[in-house]
């Protein structure tokens, strides 16, 4: 959305989604993580949940540089972006396991489990952009 000034202004509402379920989930899950579990079960737990911001703030930034561009454009960043990204953190994955002998279970359950919370988050804030667009 460019303004006067034909500068472009971020939504920030999003991003601001995205640390508000981390700060939740990290204030509820603090104790059980340190009182129950392993330090490379903890280890594992933080980089899944790394990996998932990165890859949410990744797919927003796609569509925050595609919105305003043509179908094709936005389609092409958003979709091929997204393969992009799984195959960033697939490979992530295989590097944190394999090399780096990170505990496998609790890395792919806390990522698979951001992933998807995320992903919501995202088509729904896909949805109100592409709804403003279609409005203005």
């Amino acid at each position: 959305m460019p303004n006067e000034n034909n500068t472009r202004k971020f939504d920030v509402s999003f991003p601001r989604q995205i640390a508000v379920v981390v700060i939740l989930s990290a204030v509820l899950s603090v104790y059980p993580l340190f009182a129950f579990a392993s330090a490379e079960i903890v280890r594992a737990y933080v980089a899944g949940v790394t990996i998932s911001v990165a890859n949410v703030l990744a797919g927003y930034a796609a569509i925050e540089y595609s919105i305003d561009k043509s179908y094709t454009v936005f389609l092409k960043a958003v979709l091929g972006g997204m393969g992009i990204r799984m195959l960033a953190m697939l490979t992530m994955l295989m590097v944190l396991i394999e090399v780096f002998h990170f505990q496998a279970v609790p890395l792919v359950v806390s990522l698979m489990g951001y992933y998807v919370l995320f992903l919501i988050l995202e088509v729904m804030f896909m949805q109100k952009k592409l709804g403003k667009k279609t409005e203005g």
